[in-house]
């Protein structure tokens, strides 16, 4: 069960206290409070976990200081939306991240060297856009295959992306000490830009990471589905990451992994941006490049990035992951996938017809609901 507080009422007010000591009667009932950035206000939660089926529903909604209390199924309960909660929304460096924001994190799938990393803030800058992806920690299918320049490269990275404007890096860790490392750059150069922490597909169930990014609320997490996991069983790893107290979640579909979408590197699934938004209450990110993981053109001259990039944007996405290299053919990792820096412009503006396009259809639906 979740029970939503009234707007005015706080954790020190007499209704909360009174609702706390009526809880108190059942046992084997634990509370977890939860206050959230609704899109309209700031939201207070109580969850109640464990058999919560002994609490009477209309009991609860009758007590003073309660808008409304739900019972809740599903097993990811802190970040489902069950119907009818607000959906969730942060602020991080100066920046809205929620259901109806929009944003583009383009950049180096690993930072392989100090000027390309600074030619692609460069480029951003340029084209007026303040968020990146940048890879210091690489997971390799060889052990042989570069790695990553790890924390060696954080202090001048991050300095570079403070000199070029870049409010926020979305960039993966693998182990619970780069969170730290992170942390120790940023204090060390200042805290010039702010970090995303991102979570591989091959950590998709890392149950300890999970925990490890929930537990900390210094950085909000960026979550890819795993490439072989259901749709719910990546949901519930973002549960993980809640219930340990963070809730600044964005989640990222980046195709998975099958036969059936040869000869595409995976199977698109952008089609679950809207299925995603339903169930939860997370902004959700499209990765185009590593599910395509090449440059190919289809015959509309449209590469096929863009294409499905396209789709997910179309499709409702808050945010779209896609790779950029100086020079993709010397890239030390993903390079066939990366677009060239030169077409940054062109691929923005195709975002941009996209985007629009959502919204007239956004608006549309509006025009017509209620109506059969």
């Amino acid at each position: 069960m979740i029970i939503i507080l009234k707007p005015e009422i706080g954790p020190e007010s007499e209704e909360f206290k009174k609702i706390r000591e009526y809880l108190s009667r059942f046992e084997g009932i634990r509370l977890h409070v939860a206050q959230y950035e609704g899109v309209t206000r700031k939201v207070i939660e109580i969850h109640l976990i464990g058999d919560t089926q002994r609490v009477p529903l209309e009991e609860v909604q009758a007590l003073p200081g309660v808008e409304r209390a739900i019972r809740v199924s599903a097993k990811y309960r802190r970040i489902g939306r069950h119907g009818t909660l607000e959906p969730f929304g942060f602020e991080y460096q100066g920046l809205r991240f929620d259901q109806d924001s929009f944003h583009i994190f383009a950049g180096l799938c690993a930072v392989d060297s100090r000027e390309n990393a600074e030619a692609i803030f460069k480029a951003l800058s340029e084209a007026g856009i303040v968020t990146a992806r940048m890879g210091a920690y690489k997971p390799r299918t060889s052990p042989y295959d570069f790695q990553g320049l790890g924390k060696e490269c954080l202090p001048w990275l991050f300095e570079l992306a403070g000199k070029y404007g870049i409010r926020v890096i979305a960039m993966e860790v693998l182990a619970p000490h780069h969170i730290e490392e992170i942390h120790e750059a940023l204090e060390q150069t200042g805290h010039p830009t702010g970090v995303m922490l991102q979570i591989g597909t091959r950590n998709a169930q890392n149950f300890e990471l999970l925990r490890a990014v929930g537990s900390q609320t210094e950085f909000p997490v960026l979550y890819k589905r795993g490439m072989g996991l259901s749709l719910e069983e990546s949901l519930n790893a973002c549960e993980y990451i809640a219930s340990e107290g963070n809730h600044r979640i964005v989640f990222c579909l980046r195709g998975v992994r099958t036969h059936l979408g040869d000869p595409h590197r995976n199977l698109v699934d952008f089609g679950h941006v809207p299925v995603v938004k339903r169930l939860t209450r997370l902004p959700v990110c499209v990765d185009p490049s590593h599910p395509i993981g090449s440059r190919a053109e289809a015959p509309d001259g449209i590469r096929d990035i863009y294409h499905v990039a396209a789709q997910g944007v179309i499709a409702g996405a808050n945010m779209v992951l896609v790779e950029f290299h100086p020079r993709p053919e010397a890239a030390l990792c993903d390079g066939p996938q990366a677009l060239y820096l030169e077409e940054l412009p062109r691929f923005l503006e195709h975002m941009r017809i996209a985007r629009e396009a959502y919204l007239a259809m956004k608006k549309l639906a509006e025009k017509y609901r209620g109506k059969v």
